[in-house]
C-alpha cells in the first residue's frame, strides 16, 4: 500500500488523487504501481462509471522525480528491465484513454512531462486558471514517455514539433486556444466544476458512452470510412438495445429528462 494515491468512489464517479504534494506530485514508482492498478480495477468495475484524475495541493503533477533519477544508480538494473518497468507503467495513459469510462483530467498549476501525458490521456482536460503546461522532456535530457509524442501529435499536428523540441510552457488561455485543454475556469471552482462534470457522466448511458469512446478511438487510430461505418453499425444497434436508450426515448416523447440505469 501506499499514500502517493488516493482513491475515491463516490455516486459512480472514482476519483485517482496523485499525493506529493510537496514534490508536485511528481511520479514514484509505487506511486505509478498504484495508479496503473486502481485503472485497471476501474475499466472492469461496474461500479465506476467515471474517473477523475487530480492532484493533491497546487500541481498537478510535475512529471517524473528528476531528483530521485539524479541520486538513481543506473548499473543496478539493465535496459531491458528499465525498459519493461517504464512500459509497464505506461500502460495508465492507454488505460485513460481506452478504458469504456470518460476520464477526466482536473488540472492545475503544473502539468509537465508524464503529468502531461497522463492529463493528455485523458477525454477530457478541465483546467484552472493558474495552470501552466509543457513537455518538459528535452530539457532534463530524455524523449518522452507516458504517450507524450502519440497525444501531442494527434491534438497539435504540425505544431507538436515546436512543443516537444523547444518545450515552452503554456498558460490557460494559452492552452484552450491550442486546443490542449477542453475548458478553463477560475482556480477557486476548478474542484467543484471538476465534480460536476464527472457527475454528468456518471449519470449518463454508460454503455452508449463507452461505445462512444471505442468509435473515437477507432477513427484516431486510422481505421478507414468503411471500417468507422462498420463499427458505427453494430454499436448504434447495441445501443439502441439498451434500457437506457428506451428510457431516453420516452422522456423525449414525454418531455422529461431521462433516468438512466446503465443496463
Amino acid at each position: 500500500m501506499t499514500t502517493e494515491l488516493i482513491e475515491r468512489l463516490e455516486a459512480g464517479v472514482l476519483t485517482l488523487t496523485l499525493n506529493r504534494p510537496e514534490r508536485l506530485n511528481a511520479l514514484t514508482v509505487p506511486m505509478t504501481e498504484a495508479l496503473l492498478a486502481a485503472l485497471r480495477r476501474a475499466a472492469v468495475d461496474n461500479e465506476v462509471r467515471a474517473v477523475v484524475l487530480i492532484g493533491a495541493g497546487r500541481a498537478f503533477c510535475a512529471g517524473g522525480d528528476v531528483k530521485a533519477m539524479a541520486e538513481d544508480d543506473a548499473t543496478r538494473h539493465t535496459l531491458e528491465s528499465r525498459t519493461l518497468q517504464l512500459r509497464e507503467h505506461m500502460e495508465c495513459s492507454r488505460l485513460l484513454h481506452e478504458m469504456p469510462k470518460p476520464t477526466i483530467a482536473v488540472v492545475r498549476g503544473a502539468a509537465a512531462g508524464a503529468g502531461l501525458s497522463l492529463a493528455l490521456a485523458c477525454d477530457l482536460l478541465l483546467a484552472s486558471d493558474t495552470v501552466k503546461l509543457t513537455s518538459a522532456f528535452a530539457k532534463v535530457g530524455l524523449s518522452g514517455d507516458f504517450g507524450s509524442t502519440y497525444f501531442l501529435t494527434k491534438l497539435l499536428g504540425q505544431r507538436a514539433r515546436a512543443f516537444a523540441l523547444l518545450s515552452p510552457v503554456l498558460k490557460a488561455d494559452e492552452a484552450l486556444q491550442l486546443g490542449l485543454v477542453t475548458r478553463v475556469v477560475p482556480d477557486s471552482e476548478l474542484d467543484a466544476e471538476g465534480l460536476k462534470l464527472a457527475q454528468q457522466l456518471a449519470d449518463g448511458p454508460s454503455i452508449t458512452l463507452g461505445h462512444i469512446k471505442a468509435n473515437l478511438n477507432a477513427a484516431e487510430q486510422g481505421a478507414t470510412l468503411a471500417q468507422a461505418l462498420d463499427h458505427e453499425a453494430i454499436r448504434h444497434i447495441r445501443c439502441g438495445m439498451t434500457e437506457d436508450h428506451q428510457e431516453a426515448a420516452r422522456a423525449f416523447v414525454e418531455k422529461r429528462a431521462p433516468k438512466f440505469v446503465n443496463r
